[in-house]
């Protein structure tokens, strides 16, 4: 009987996986089907996501995984492996804008939960999981890139708070969030002197720039600019000049979710080009029948099986409370680049037809680059794993 090249088919079996994850993805799987995929193209178009799309997620259970009952979440039964199933579920959409813009919390969030007030994480977990309001992340900054121990954004105690000038760029969601986690500086030179603070950006001072992007079109991407905006001291989340290890320990995270996402990614585009080479004729006989377009297809599944057992292999290491820094970092590149070889292989195959506005594969081509710059590109990763191993 022959096999037919699915997005599930590609996957191969996880052994950390058991009902539960079976059953979340069924769940998040027909909340997509219904709620989002019929939508993609208009809000791609738009540029934007539906408020009200906030909601029906929040109901859903899918903003609330993980996060304690307390503060608004669905709980803390989930594990690592229900997260990964997220991860890819909302990949299979194939428009990295809409899982970017809906699940921006997943960075924006976890630093308050981890070191904020007990006030904070429920006025903050309550508004953002019920769907409410939004939450960015807002740490790279226009000079800075990548090396955040060198971040300028400046904070100076001012009565009972700060006042915060300075600006962080490229922060998805950053003109429709209400708060984002920022990174400022309130000590010394260095990674010694950095704080997170919680900002509103509904403050006076503070004003936002729109940027237009290659891809993630359904999510606002923006520059924030901050002018002597005052932060209550309460707005601290941790301890002064203790925020770099708090930002360190969210990247690890983001990192294992994105290469969740790269490599469902890379499914899609394989499915995409396996039907369609399974369809298409040329010569007299289908795609699929020529010997060099299997071959394609086998490295394309072959870079996919390899990348997902990695990604099961440290997700498992996390999940047993430990940090495999130099493993995630090599995750990432691995499952980014695994994301634009399939990616490019699949709009060979796919010809004129991938190149059309609306299909999977063409909106994941335009998505590569952001995949593999954003969370740390890959030239960051390499020496970071390097250094991690000593070398």
């Amino acid at each position: 009987m022959t096999k037919i090249i699915s997005f599930d088919s590609l996957r191969p079996p996880c052994p950390h996986m058991d009902e539960t994850h079976e059953a979340w993805r069924r769940s998040v799987r027909g909340f997509i089907d219904r709620e989002i995929m019929p939508h993609v193209e208009d809000w791609e178009e738009a540029g934007r996501i539906p408020r009200a799309l906030y909601k029906k997620a929040s109901e859903a259970g899918l903003l609330g995984i993980g996060y304690p009952e307390a503060y608004g979440g669905e709980g803390t039964d989930f594990d690592r492996f229900h997260g990964i199933v997220t991860s890819e579920e909302l990949a299979r959409i194939g428009a990295g804008g809409v899982s970017s813009a809906l699940m921006i919390h997943g960075i924006g969030l976890p630093p308050i939960m981890a070191m904020g007030s007990e006030e904070m994480k429920r006025e903050i977990g309550q508004a953002v999981l019920s769907g409410d309001k939004q939450i960015s992340l807002g740490i790279t900054e226009p000079g800075g890139g990548s090396d955040v121990a060198q971040l300028k954004t400046k904070a100076v105690k001012d009565g009972n708070g700060w006042r915060v000038n300075g600006s962080k760029t490229y922060i998805t969601g950053g003109m429709t969030s209400k708060w984002a986690t920022t990174a400022v500086r309130t000590g010394g030179e260095g990674m010694g002197g950095i704080s997170l603070m919680l900002i509103d950006l509904e403050s006076e001072g503070v004003s936002r720039t729109e940027l237009p992007k290659q891809g993630w079109w359904a999510s606002d991407t923006a520059t924030l600019h901050f002018d002597d905006v005052f932060v209550p001291a309460e707005n601290l989340i941790g301890e002064e000049n203790h925020g770099f290890y708090g930002i360190m320990a969210n990247f690890n995270g983001e990192r294992l979710g994105m290469a969740a996402q790269a490599a469902a990614y890379a499914r899609v585009c394989v499915e995409e080009a396996a039907a369609w080479a399974q369809e298409r004729k040329t010569f007299g006989k289908r795609l699929a029948d020529h010997q060099v377009i299997r071959h394609k297809l086998a490295s394309m599944a072959q870079r996919i099986w390899a990348t997902t057992t990695m990604l099961d292999t440290y997700a498992w290491h996390v999940q047993n409370g430990q940090t495999p820094v130099a493993e995630l970092a090599m995750l990432k590149v691995q499952a980014t680049e695994t994301m634009e070889y399939c990616a490019r292989e699949a709009m060979q195959i796919l010809g004129g037809a991938g190149f059309i506005r609306g299909h999977r594969v063409e909106r994941i081509y335009r998505e590569v680059r952001v995949m593999a710059i954003g969370g740390g590109s890959e030239e960051i990763m390499r020496d970071l794993a390097a250094r991690q191993l000593g070398v």
